[in-house]
């Protein structure tokens, strides 16, 4: 949110920039175009305007921004913050053909894969990011959302093994990972995929332990776990 009004200003403006998890160069850009506007108009309302006709908010990655002026410092301050990176997404169309890319933020939106390119230049994402396969007939904010939380819920160690999630148009999901260097695919079938996982975490650390990885792990039937060698 801005909190806006049109204000006497004596001389160019200072400003600080806060960016959060933002990247610091489209940060940085982001901050020299409110602050041209802001030096010519002398106001925050068209400050808001600015970010709400021209998408800033998308353009620059954006989950919360705030803009406010000091007149007292005469200083402009912009506080803003971007989303982290879940997982690639793949979208495939019903022929199974690519549809496009994107990048999967933990606030459930789909972003343009440069924004993986700006947050690695920065070192802001360490390690592999896994691959999430979809049909376009899941791409809505609320099934997205689903897959961000599917991710919450593997401990970070498990997290570091999973390479490939997919789901089919028939919503039975697929986890592909690389335990010990050695492949291994988790069948969770079309529901409890929450309680599965649960399943699986305590199945891997266990054969990591025995270092006897499965190369097919079978959780569709909810309550039981068949594993294959």
């Amino acid at each position: 949110m801005l909190s806006y009004s049109a204000v006497n200003v004596p001389e160019r403006v200072k400003y600080r920039t806060y960016i959060g998890y933002c990247p610091s160069k489209s940060g940085g850009e982001l901050s020299l175009l409110l602050m041209d506007k802001f030096n010519e108009t002398h106001s925050l309302q068209a400050v808001k305007e600015l970010i709400i006709e021209d998408k800033l908010d998308s353009r620059y990655f954006l989950s919360e921004y705030k803009v406010q002026f000091d007149p007292l410092q005469n200083l402009m301050k912009i506080d803003i913050n971007c989303p982290k990176a879940v997982m690639k997404v793949q979208i495939t169309r019903e022929s199974g053909d690519e549809f496009y890319t994107a990048i999967l933020a933990d606030n459930g939106k789909l972003l343009d894969p440069n924004y993986e390119v700006l947050l690695r230049g920065e070192k802001k994402i360490k390690g592999k990011l896994p691959f999430l396969v979809l049909p376009v007939s899941f791409v809505d904010n609320k099934k997205i959302l689903d897959f961000v939380t599917l991710m919450d819920n593997f401990p970070a160690e498990t997290k570091k093994n999973i390479s490939e999630i997919v789901i089919n148009e028939k919503k039975q999901l697929t986890i592909i990972m690389s335990v010990n260097g050695r492949p291994s695919t988790a069948f969770l079938g079309e529901n409890f995929w929450d309680e599965k996982v649960q399943k699986l975490t305590k199945v891997v650390d266990y054969m990591k332990a025995k270092r006897k990885i499965p190369s097919v792990i079978n959780l569709t039937n909810s309550k039981k776990i068949v594993v294959k060698f």
